[in-house]
Protein backbone atom coordinates (compact mmCIF):
# COMPACT_ATOMS: atom_id res chain seq x y z
CA UNK A 1 0.00 0.00 0.00
CA UNK A 2 1.45 3.55 -0.91
CA UNK A 3 1.31 5.94 1.16
CA UNK A 4 -1.36 7.80 -0.53
CA UNK A 5 -3.42 4.70 -0.16
CA UNK A 6 -2.35 5.20 3.90
CA UNK A 7 -3.74 8.65 3.62
CA UNK A 8 -7.21 7.36 2.19
CA UNK A 9 -8.03 4.89 4.44
CA UNK A 10 -7.11 6.89 7.26
CA UNK A 11 -9.28 9.99 5.94
CA UNK A 12 -11.85 7.07 5.68
CA UNK A 13 -11.25 5.92 9.48
CA UNK A 14 -12.40 9.15 10.57
CA UNK A 15 -14.64 10.54 8.13
CA UNK A 16 -17.83 7.63 9.24
CA UNK A 17 -17.06 8.71 12.94
CA UNK A 18 -17.24 12.49 11.86
CA UNK A 19 -20.10 11.97 10.06
CA UNK A 20 -22.06 9.70 13.37
CA UNK A 21 -20.66 12.18 16.02
CA UNK A 22 -22.67 15.01 13.32
CA UNK A 23 -25.84 13.13 13.59
CA UNK A 24 -25.55 11.86 17.07
CA UNK A 25 -25.54 15.57 18.34
CA UNK A 26 -28.59 16.38 15.55
CA UNK A 27 -30.40 13.85 17.64
CA UNK A 28 -29.66 14.80 20.90
CA UNK A 29 -30.43 18.62 19.91
CA UNK A 30 -33.95 17.28 18.78
CA UNK A 31 -32.97 18.06 14.77
CA UNK A 32 -34.32 14.89 14.61
CA UNK A 33 -37.13 13.60 16.68
CA UNK A 34 -38.60 9.76 17.47
CA UNK A 35 -39.20 8.23 14.46
CA UNK A 36 -37.98 10.41 11.87
CA UNK A 37 -35.72 9.19 9.15
CA UNK A 38 -32.66 10.44 8.46
CA UNK A 39 -30.74 11.35 4.93
CA UNK A 40 -30.17 8.53 3.11
CA UNK A 41 -26.68 7.12 2.93
CA UNK A 42 -26.39 8.81 -1.05
CA UNK A 43 -27.09 11.74 0.22
CA UNK A 44 -25.15 12.12 3.59
CA UNK A 45 -22.07 10.42 0.70
CA UNK A 46 -21.99 13.56 -1.24
CA UNK A 47 -22.38 16.33 1.64
CA UNK A 48 -19.31 14.62 3.19
CA UNK A 49 -17.37 13.97 0.14
CA UNK A 50 -17.18 10.25 1.03
CA UNK A 51 -18.51 6.55 0.04
CA UNK A 52 -21.80 5.52 0.69
CA UNK A 53 -20.45 2.80 2.89
CA UNK A 54 -18.27 5.11 4.94
CA UNK A 55 -21.64 6.69 5.79
CA UNK A 56 -23.46 3.36 6.28
CA UNK A 57 -20.30 2.47 8.89
CA UNK A 58 -21.66 5.41 10.52
CA UNK A 59 -25.11 4.16 10.64
CA UNK A 60 -23.86 1.24 12.07
CA UNK A 61 -22.32 3.10 14.85
CA UNK A 62 -25.26 4.93 15.82
CA UNK A 63 -27.45 1.63 15.94
CA UNK A 64 -24.74 -0.11 18.10
CA UNK A 65 -25.46 2.82 20.56
CA UNK A 66 -29.10 2.44 20.33
CA UNK A 67 -29.82 5.88 18.51
CA UNK A 68 -30.99 4.57 15.61
CA UNK A 69 -32.62 1.79 13.82
CA UNK A 70 -31.49 0.05 10.28
CA UNK A 71 -34.56 -1.26 8.57
CA UNK A 72 -34.70 -2.37 5.01
CA UNK A 73 -36.95 -0.56 3.11
CA UNK A 74 -37.48 2.13 5.83
CA UNK A 75 -33.93 3.82 5.93
CA UNK A 76 -32.95 4.86 9.29
CA UNK A 77 -34.63 6.07 12.13
CA UNK A 78 -34.27 7.83 15.30
CA UNK A 79 -34.95 5.48 18.09
CA UNK A 80 -37.36 6.45 21.04
CA UNK A 81 -35.24 5.73 24.42
CA UNK A 82 -35.04 2.33 25.95
CA UNK A 83 -38.43 0.85 27.89
CA UNK A 84 -37.24 -0.62 31.09
CA UNK A 85 -38.08 -4.02 31.71
CA UNK A 86 -37.97 -4.78 35.94
CA UNK A 87 -37.48 -8.15 36.13
CA UNK A 88 -39.03 -8.76 40.14
CA UNK A 89 -40.99 -11.17 41.49
CA UNK A 90 -43.78 -10.76 39.29
CA UNK A 91 -43.23 -9.57 35.85
CA UNK A 92 -45.82 -8.12 33.17
CA UNK A 93 -44.41 -6.27 30.20
CA UNK A 94 -48.14 -4.84 29.32
CA UNK A 95 -48.44 -3.89 33.31
CA UNK A 96 -45.02 -2.15 33.01
CA UNK A 97 -45.26 -0.63 29.33
CA UNK A 98 -48.89 0.95 31.02
CA UNK A 99 -46.63 2.46 34.26
CA UNK A 100 -44.61 4.23 31.11
CA UNK A 101 -47.83 6.17 29.17
CA UNK A 102 -47.41 2.87 26.69
CA UNK A 103 -50.19 0.96 24.88
CA UNK A 104 -49.10 -3.35 25.37
CA UNK A 105 -50.38 -5.28 23.03
CA UNK A 106 -49.12 -8.99 21.97
CA UNK A 107 -50.23 -11.39 18.52
CA UNK A 108 -50.31 -14.86 18.39
CA UNK A 109 -48.07 -16.18 15.99
CA UNK A 110 -48.83 -20.14 16.82
CA UNK A 111 -50.33 -22.47 18.74
CA UNK A 112 -49.04 -26.43 18.72
CA UNK A 113 -48.64 -28.97 21.07
CA UNK A 114 -45.39 -30.93 20.91
CA UNK A 115 -43.63 -33.72 22.86
CA UNK A 116 -41.48 -32.21 25.58
CA UNK A 117 -37.82 -32.84 25.66
CA UNK A 118 -34.71 -32.50 27.76
CA UNK A 119 -34.36 -29.29 30.19
CA UNK A 120 -37.84 -27.81 29.50
CA UNK A 121 -39.64 -31.05 30.72
CA UNK A 122 -37.17 -31.41 34.14
CA UNK A 123 -37.94 -27.57 34.59
CA UNK A 124 -41.18 -28.13 34.41
CA UNK A 125 -41.60 -31.09 36.64
CA UNK A 126 -43.11 -33.53 33.70
CA UNK A 127 -41.48 -36.59 32.35
CA UNK A 128 -39.47 -36.35 29.17
CA UNK A 129 -42.37 -36.87 26.40
CA UNK A 130 -45.21 -35.72 27.50
CA UNK A 131 -47.27 -33.42 25.83
CA UNK A 132 -46.47 -29.66 25.85
CA UNK A 133 -48.29 -26.37 24.65
CA UNK A 134 -45.75 -24.82 22.44
CA UNK A 135 -46.96 -21.01 22.03
CA UNK A 136 -45.48 -18.64 19.83
CA UNK A 137 -46.49 -14.73 20.64
CA UNK A 138 -44.85 -10.93 19.51
CA UNK A 139 -44.97 -8.19 22.21
CA UNK A 140 -45.81 -4.55 21.07
CA UNK A 141 -44.98 -1.45 22.51
CA UNK A 142 -47.79 1.51 20.61
CA UNK A 143 -47.78 -0.85 18.28
CA UNK A 144 -43.92 -1.14 18.18
CA UNK A 145 -42.50 -5.27 18.07
CA UNK A 146 -41.07 -5.27 21.39
CA UNK A 147 -40.02 -8.90 21.68
CA UNK A 148 -40.66 -11.99 20.78
CA UNK A 149 -41.48 -15.28 22.88
CA UNK A 150 -41.44 -18.89 22.86
CA UNK A 151 -44.04 -20.36 25.77
CA UNK A 152 -43.91 -23.94 27.08
CA UNK A 153 -46.55 -25.48 29.50
CA UNK A 154 -48.00 -28.73 30.22
CA UNK A 155 -50.92 -29.70 28.35
CA UNK A 156 -52.25 -31.75 30.70
CA UNK A 157 -52.26 -29.41 33.71
CA UNK A 158 -53.40 -27.05 31.17
CA UNK A 159 -55.99 -28.82 28.72
CA UNK A 160 -57.43 -25.71 27.33
CA UNK A 161 -54.69 -22.94 27.40
CA UNK A 162 -54.65 -22.82 23.68
CA UNK A 163 -57.87 -21.55 23.46
CA UNK A 164 -57.83 -19.14 26.55
CA UNK A 165 -53.90 -18.08 24.92
CA UNK A 166 -55.96 -17.18 21.61
CA UNK A 167 -59.35 -15.23 23.34
CA UNK A 168 -56.26 -13.59 25.45
CA UNK A 169 -54.68 -12.76 22.63
CA UNK A 170 -51.46 -13.50 23.45
CA UNK A 171 -51.57 -12.34 27.09
CA UNK A 172 -49.99 -14.74 29.41
CA UNK A 173 -51.32 -13.20 32.49
CA UNK A 174 -54.71 -13.20 31.18
CA UNK A 175 -54.67 -17.07 29.65
CA UNK A 176 -53.52 -17.82 32.88
CA UNK A 177 -56.53 -16.23 34.63
CA UNK A 178 -58.84 -18.11 32.32
CA UNK A 179 -57.30 -21.40 33.43
CA UNK A 180 -57.95 -20.42 37.57
CA UNK A 181 -54.34 -19.16 37.89
CA UNK A 182 -55.04 -15.51 39.39
CA UNK A 183 -51.34 -15.48 40.73
CA UNK A 184 -47.97 -16.20 39.61
CA UNK A 185 -44.40 -15.47 40.32
CA UNK A 186 -41.28 -15.10 38.65
CA UNK A 187 -38.66 -18.17 39.86
CA UNK A 188 -35.71 -17.55 37.41
CA UNK A 189 -34.41 -15.52 34.39
CA UNK A 190 -31.45 -15.74 32.56
CA UNK A 191 -30.34 -13.34 30.36
CA UNK A 192 -27.81 -13.22 27.90
CA UNK A 193 -27.22 -11.44 24.75
CA UNK A 194 -26.11 -12.53 21.07
CA UNK A 195 -26.76 -11.14 16.81
CA UNK A 196 -30.78 -11.94 15.72
CA UNK A 197 -31.75 -13.94 12.63
CA UNK A 198 -33.67 -13.49 10.08
CA UNK A 199 -36.53 -14.55 11.26
CA UNK A 200 -36.06 -12.16 14.33
CA UNK A 201 -34.70 -9.56 12.52
CA UNK A 202 -38.30 -10.05 10.27
CA UNK A 203 -40.56 -10.42 13.30
CA UNK A 204 -39.09 -7.10 15.31
CA UNK A 205 -38.69 -5.08 12.07
CA UNK A 206 -34.23 -4.67 12.83
CA UNK A 207 -31.62 -5.87 10.73
CA UNK A 208 -30.33 -9.46 10.45
CA UNK A 209 -27.55 -9.37 12.90
CA UNK A 210 -28.68 -6.75 15.10
CA UNK A 211 -28.19 -7.28 18.80
CA UNK A 212 -30.84 -8.74 21.01
CA UNK A 213 -31.23 -9.49 24.57
CA UNK A 214 -32.20 -12.63 25.06
CA UNK A 215 -34.28 -14.27 28.26
CA UNK A 216 -35.13 -17.56 29.65
CA UNK A 217 -37.55 -17.35 32.15
CA UNK A 218 -39.29 -19.75 34.53
CA UNK A 219 -42.74 -19.11 36.12
CA UNK A 220 -43.98 -20.83 39.18
CA UNK A 221 -47.20 -20.62 41.20
CA UNK A 222 -47.24 -19.18 44.86
CA UNK A 223 -46.32 -21.92 46.38
CA UNK A 224 -42.91 -22.52 43.67
CA UNK A 225 -44.38 -24.82 41.94
CA UNK A 226 -43.05 -24.61 38.18
CA UNK A 227 -46.00 -23.90 35.26
CA UNK A 228 -44.40 -22.37 32.67
CA UNK A 229 -41.31 -21.57 30.71
CA UNK A 230 -40.59 -18.83 28.21
CA UNK A 231 -37.90 -18.09 25.63
CA UNK A 232 -38.28 -14.39 24.87
CA UNK A 233 -36.01 -12.41 22.36
CA UNK A 234 -35.81 -8.62 22.68
CA UNK A 235 -35.00 -5.84 20.22
CA UNK A 236 -31.45 -4.60 21.88
CA UNK A 237 -32.29 -0.93 21.11
CA UNK A 238 -36.09 -0.91 22.33
CA UNK A 239 -35.60 -2.32 25.90
CA UNK A 240 -33.18 -2.65 28.56
CA UNK A 241 -33.44 -5.04 31.83
CA UNK A 242 -34.21 -3.36 35.21
CA UNK A 243 -33.40 -6.00 37.58
CA UNK A 244 -35.17 -5.78 41.14
CA UNK A 245 -35.32 -8.73 43.04
CA UNK A 246 -37.04 -7.49 45.82
CA UNK A 247 -39.62 -5.66 43.69
CA UNK A 248 -43.86 -7.21 43.47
Amino acid sequence: MTGEDDAVAADAGTAWRRIADDLACSIGKGEYGQGDTLPAATALAERYGVHRHTVRQAFRHLAEQGLVTVSRGRGTQVNARRVPYPIGKRVSLRANLGRLGLVGSSAVLAVEQVAGEGEICRTLGVAEGAPLWRLQGLSLADGTPMGTGTHFLSAARFPEFDSAYREAEGSMTGAFKACGITDYVRLSTRLSARLASEREAELLAIEPGAPVMVSVAVDALPDLTPIHLVSSVFAGERMEMVVEPFAE
